[in-house]
């Protein structure tokens, strides 16, 4: 059986989110935050389109669309005023999982071989306002493309007849009925538009009510019950939260079965407090939530290790983790590239955002963007001159150099090890 998702949508424009089916009213001045609102009521993706009709606002919708993605949780699929083989580039260095082309313009149809080739089909959908451009067309998108986006109502009868290719449809009803009945098309992987694009949508009752109707949706699904786990003496079960990145350890906690119903309906990590003898969804007051990437039990089905996406910081004390206080041990090297990376990072941050003087970071700062990248470009010739001596002491060295200048160019351009270590993830 297909799952089904659930996908509401923005459209920008002048940096704001607006209802693209009401003549362009402002749904939200604040588009991050709506699509940080729509991740956190239980949406499965996110589709976003760029309505801007000049560069300059296309740039500043690329800008928002880098931190929508940051800050939304789920996966973007991002699409509009793609004009060149460029901004299909910068639309997926911004953390989209997939980029749109409009079948409706004739330089979207000729850039879709070129980009599937490039970026690779799984990061390529199309998107489709008429059945004659998909009988037209259809061997052109099967080949090169992974999803399509029908941006009205279809015949789904006879899209099925056509492609096997998934498609998503975006529709401006409001009737529930037609709702159920294109989720219900096999072909169909999710619904978007009008209905469950609302403010007071709510996304869990609605998957259940799609449930009751025989509509298998996105969401966890345990292959134990609860009553499998071995509990403590107050029927609890002791949770594990791990940075699903970095492996470190963030917290202890504890379930009873609601807990743990509700955190594989939600995606969003949910204890039981001993203390308060209620439930408490991690992040519900701070904004620290965590979003589940895998939940193992170990041998004895007596733990649980959650994986988490964790949200600023796991512990109330603003401490990345709960685990910072070493009370017994001996020194040892602590190597987790990724944390060190980050902790580099973090030092640099701060030289930026609170100068200390004397600082060859703030330096850097000082002098701009331009010296920057001389620096960096210096250290690179160094690399270089570094390899060809049989030595590696010295080409690890300048490799270090090297990093921490690009590190500095990161910090400068607004982008994080996060988005580094996602773009080589999606590499392979």
């Amino acid at each position: 059986m297909s799952y089904k998702r659930i996908v509401p949508c923005l459209f920008l424009w002048q940096g704001k989110a607006v209802r693209w089916f009401d003549d362009m009213d402002v749904l939200s001045e604040d588009a991050v935050a709506l699509a940080k609102h729509y991740s956190d009521k239980g949406a499965d993706e996110l589709l976003v389109f760029d309505l801007s009709d000049s560069d300059e606002d296309h740039e500043e919708s690329i800008d928002l669309l880098k931190k929508i993605t940051k800050s939304a949780g789920i996966p973007v699929v991002a699409g509009g005023n793609i004009k060149r083989l460029e901004d299909v580039k910068k639309i997926l260095y911004t953390g989209a999982k997939r980029v749109v082309l409009n079948f409706s313009k004739a330089s979207s149809v000729k850039m879709l071989e070129e980009a599937s080739k490039r970026f690779g089909k799984e990061k390529i959908a199309v998107s489709l306002n008429d059945f004659d451009t998909l009988f037209k067309q259809q061997h052109l998108i099967e080949k090169y493309s992974s999803e399509i986006i029908f941006m009205h109502r279809l015949d789904l009868n006879s899209v099925m007849t056509l492609t096997e290719i998934p498609y998503v449809v975006l529709t401006d009803t409001m009737e529930e009925s037609e709702i159920f009945r294109i989720l219900k098309s096999p072909g169909a992987r999710g619904i978007s538009g009008k209905f469950v694009s609302r403010m007071d949508m709510d996304f869990h009752l609605f998957k259940t009510e799609c449930q009751e109707c025989g509509i298998q949706m996105t969401s966890f699904e345990s292959v134990l019950d609860f009553s499998d786990f071995k509990l403590n003496s107050d029927g609890l079960i002791p949770v594990i939260a791990q940075n699903y990145r970095t492996g470190e350890v963030l917290m202890l906690a504890y379930m009873n079965e609601e807990a743990f119903d509700r955190t594989v309906k939600t995606g969003k990590m949910t204890y039981y407090s001993r203390s308060r003898q209620c439930l408490w969804t991690k992040g519900e007051t701070s904004g620290h939530f965590q979003y589940v990437k895998s939940l193992t039990i170990d041998c004895d089905k007596d733990t649980l290790l959650a994986k988490v996406e964790q949200i600023g910081a796991a512990c109330h004390t603003g401490n990345p983790t709960c685990f910072f206080q070493t009370i017994a041990g001996t020194d040892y090297d602590e190597t987790n590239p990724l944390q060190i990376f980050e902790t580099v990072y973090g030092t640099i941050l701060d030289r930026k955002k609170n100068p200390k003087e004397g600082s060859y970071t703030n330096y850097l700062f000082d002098k701009g963007i331009d010296k920057i990248l001389k620096k960096v470009g210096e250290e690179a010739a160094e690399v270089i001159i570094a390899a060809k001596n049989p030595n590696t002491e010295e080409l690890k060295y300048e490799l270090s150099d090297f990093l921490y200048h690009a590190t500095v160019l990161m910090v400068e351009r607004g982008l994080d090890w996060n988005d580094i270590i996602q773009e080589l993830s999606d590499r392979h």
